[in-house]
């Protein structure tokens, strides 16, 4: 478990793209984190280092978007606030072995998905800004990402490191 200091939204989407660059097919990253903790700006950060076809936006109201890549694995990108259960996760028929997902609200809905996964869980300040993505980086709190890796895949976090924004 690693736990990092993220001061800025442009932290956070460089906090994705690092994570991004140790990710392929089959891999699976859940973020965990109230409205407004910086989980989708992750994920563009992510998605953008991956070279992914169109913009990263939250899925919330489609529950799964798939993001092409020209090459590699496409990352499909999940919002699980809705979904009760990891059988409601395995019912929106995500190709897990093919892809790179990430799950947004995904706690304790992974059972029987896989047996190896990193989760993400960012915290922002009580009454914290909430980023609008066209405000001043200026008066917004930092984040605190607690970053654990379960299964062999991702015993040594080693790699990682807060960006300095």
């Amino acid at each position: 478990m690693t736990t990092l200091r993220i001061p800025t939204p442009d932290a956070m989407g460089e906090l994705g793209a690092l994570i991004a660059a140790h990710l392929g097919a089959g891999d699976l990253v859940t973020l965990n984190g109230e409205l407004g903790a910086g989980k989708t700006t992750l994920t563009r950060g992510l998605g953008a280092a991956l070279g992914v076809r169109g913009a990263v936006t939250s899925p919330t109201f489609v529950l799964a978007r798939t993001h092409p890549r020209e090459d590699g694995a496409p990352l499909v990108h999940v919002d699980a606030y809705r979904l009760a259960t990891a059988m409601e996760l395995d019912d929106l028929d995500i190709d897990f072995a093919r892809s790179i997902v990430v799950v947004e609200w995904g706690a304790g809905k992974l059972d029987g998905i896989t047996d190896h996964w990193l989760q993400l869980d960012i915290v922002r300040p009580t009454g914290g800004a909430v980023p609008t993505g066209d405000e001043s980086e200026e008066g917004v709190e930092p984040r605190t990402v607690t970053v654990t890796g379960h299964g062999s895949r991702w015993s040594d976090l080693g790699w990682l490191s807060a960006p300095r924004h």
